[in-house]
C-alpha cells in the first residue's frame, strides 16, 4: 500500500515539472550612442603660387628691342620694368627682368625719353623717384586732354606751363568718344588665343625658308611693293635700331603671337598704332640686306615658328 501512495506521489510531481515552462530568453542588443556629425570644415584655397620672375643678362651687342623679341614683348614695357629712361643704357652683363613683376606698377615708371640709336650715350637707368620727372618727360607723351596739358605741351621745354584761363561759364558737356572696334581690341589686347586670321605679308618666292639659325623666311619682290600686315595688332616697333634686320616694323597680336616684318625701305605705320590683318605697314626694300627681300618672322611667346605651319597656303 505505502508502495503504491509512493508511485502515486512520485507520478503527481513528474507531472507538474512536465507542465512548467521556461521563460523565453530575449536578447536585446545594445544600440550604439548617436553618432556626432561634425560639420564640414571650409576648404581653404591653397596659396597663390608666385611666378618666377625670368631674368636676361645682357649680352655683347644686344639692343632692348631684340631682347624684347626674344621674349616677345614690347621694348617699351621692358624698359618701364628695368626703369630704363634711355633705351640705349643697357650694357653688356647688366640683368633685366624680362617678365611683368607682381608689384611693379607702370604708370610710376619714368617713360621711354630717348630714341633707339647705335650712336646714343650710356645713361645708368634709375628709378623715377632719382630721376626729376622734367628732364625725362618726352615732348610727344601722350596724355589726357585739357588745357593745363595743352599748355604744357606748348611751353619751352623746362619752362612752366602758364595757368589756364578761368572760364566764365562751365563748357558744355561733350559726348564720350566712341570705343574702338571690339575687333581690334580682342586682336591687340590681353587675349591668349591661340589661333589667328594669319595672312602672308607679301606674294613671291621664298628665297630662303625658315631654319633655327635665320627664324624666319626671306621673300622675295620688287622694291616698293607693299608689306602688309600679317593679322590684326598693334605696332610695338617701328624703326632701325636691331642689327641685321634694316628698317623693322614689329606687330603685336596679343599674349602669345608676334610678327616681324624687315629689311623695309620705308616704314608707313607708328610705334603703338592698331592695324588691320591685310592693311599695308612697310614697303619692300634692301636696307641691312644684300637684295630687295623682305625677311618675315612669326613668334609665339618669342620663339620663332616656321611661318608655313601657321599661315595659310601661299
Amino acid at each position: 500500500m505505502m508502495r503504491a501512495l509512493g508511485i502515486v506521489v512520485i507520478a503527481l510531481l513528474l507531472a507538474g515539472c512536465a507542465s512548467r515552462r521556461s521563460a523565453p530568453v530575449v536578447e536585446r542588443a545594445i544600440e550604439p550612442p548617436p553618432a556626432v556629425v561634425e560639420a564640414p570644415k571650409p576648404v581653404e584655397p591653397p596659396p597663390p603660387v608666385e611666378k618666377p620672375v625670368v631674368r636676361h643678362t645682357v649680352k655683347r651687342g644686344e639692343t632692348l628691342v631684340g631682347i624684347a623679341l626674344q621674349y616677345g614683348l614690347d621694348y617699351r614695357e621692358l624698359a618701364a620694368w628695368n626703369f630704363i629712361v634711355n633705351v640705349n643704357a643697357i650694357r653688356e652683363g647688366q640683368v633685366l627682368v624680362v617678365s611683368r613683376p607682381a608689384n611693379a606698377p607702370v604708370e610710376a615708371v619714368a617713360p621711354v625719353a630717348t630714341p633707339l640709336s647705335s650712336g646714343a650715350p650710356i645713361i645708368e637707368a634709375r628709378p623715377l623717384s632719382n630721376t626729376p620727372l622734367a628732364k625725362v618727360e618726352p615732348r610727344g607723351e601722350k596724355v589726357p586732354f585739357s588745357e593745363r596739358a595743352l599748355a604744357q605741351l606748348s611751353s619751352p621745354p623746362g619752362g612752366e606751363a602758364p595757368a589756364p584761363p578761368t572760364p566764365a561759364q562751365p563748357p558744355a558737356a561733350t559726348p564720350a568718344p566712341a570705343a574702338p572696334p571690339a575687333a581690334a581690341e580682342n586682336e591687340s589686347g590681353g587675349t591668349d588665343a591661340e589661333t589667328l586670321d594669319w595672312m602672308w605679308p607679301v606674294k613671291g618666292k621664298v628665297l630662303a625658308p625658315f631654319s633655327e639659325s635665320s627664324k624666319g623666311v626671306d621673300i622675295g619682290g620688287k622694291k616698293g611693293a607693299p608689306v602688309l600686315a600679317a593679322a590684326s595688332g598693334r605696332v610695338v616697333y617701328a624703326g632701325a635700331g636691331l642689327r641685321g634686320y634694316g628698317k623693322l616694323v614689329i606687330i603685336k597680336h596679343n599674349n602669345l603671337w608676334l610678327s616681324a616684318y624687315a629689311h623695309n625701305e620705308n616704314i608707313l605705320v607708328k610705334e603703338a598704332q592698331d592695324v588691320r590683318r591685310g592693311q599695308k605697314i612697310a614697303e619692300m626694300g634692301a636696307t641691312d640686306a644684300d637684295q630687295v627681300k623682305l625677311h618675315f618672322e612669326v613668334r609665339r611667346q618669342g620663339k620663332p615658328v616656321d611661318p608655313a605651319k601657321v599661315l595659310p597656303p601661299m
